[in-house]
């Protein structure tokens, strides 16, 4: 029989995102532009 691997976990460990990490991330996500030609979608980059 299968060992079923998520029935009892040991150890879960939290993992949170350093500060850096979520600046970079809202700034590059206020800086991304998604524009639609012709149902073709078209990124770039606002800075």
């Amino acid at each position: 029989m299968a060992k079923l691997y998520s029935a009892s976990p040991e150890k879960v460990t939290k993992m949170t995102p350093k500060k850096e990490t979520i600046d970079f991330l809202l700034n590059y996500s206020k800086a991304l532009k998604v524009e639609t030609y012709n149902k073709m979608p078209f990124e770039s980059i606002l800075n």
